[in-house]
């Protein structure tokens, strides 16, 4: 009887204990595409701020996810490609930073919106609970935030890598660690 009551108890305590997800060790990724052919090339950014760090769910922790990102960041795994980036694309329109926030999140389907350049647009993300990891995946249209200036500069900037053709569409997504016992 004490076993069964103790079982009891433990199960309605951790019904109720809030899970850990490690935003320190969260990554916002991209990936944009050049040439005709639309080959990608992907990244993350070194310096995104998630926050909150606990929540009772997964989808309880995602509406109360703020990110802000430090374009300057940038990380494609290649150094020249990563100062282009930053200084052809972001610097050309000013923008330092993109802020997003998950304003609705249900049955792997999150309604985020991402403020760039000004302009906030809520982005339809899914998202699934994979290998200890909360991963999400969508697309931006960058005209959707008023960046084809951006992005004809780094057309021009890099018109024979690129085959003149830098597409304008961009994969984003996100990566955040979970404690074991929250999924």
């Amino acid at each position: 009887m004490k076993t069964f009551i103790l079982a009891g108890l433990l199960i309605v305590s951790s019904a109720f204990a809030e899970c850990t997800y490690y935003s320190e060790n969260a990554k916002v990724t991209w990936k944009a595409f050049k040439t005709y052919e639309k080959i990608g090339v992907g990244g993350t950014f070194d310096h995104a701020t998630f926050s909150p760090k606990s929540a009772k769910t997964v989808e309880e922790f995602l509406t109360q996810s703020h990110i802000t990102i430090q374009t300057a960041s940038i990380n494609s795994g290649n150094a020249g490609r990563d100062a282009t980036l930053v200084s052809s694309f972001f610097k050309v329109q000013n923008v330092d930073s993109i802020t997003a926030k998950i304003a609705s999140a249900k049955d792997s389907k999150a309604q985020v919106e991402i403020t760039m350049n000004g302009v906030t647009k809520t982005i339809p993300m899914s998202y699934a609970v994979q290998e200890g990891k909360i991963v999400g995946k969508g697309v931006i249209d960058l005209s959707d935030f008023s960046m084809l200036k951006a992005l004809q500069s780094i057309n021009t900037t890099c018109f024979n890598l690129h085959a003149g053709k830098t597409w304008q569409d961009v994969e984003i997504g996100f990566e955040i660690p979970v404690a074991n016992n929250c999924y």
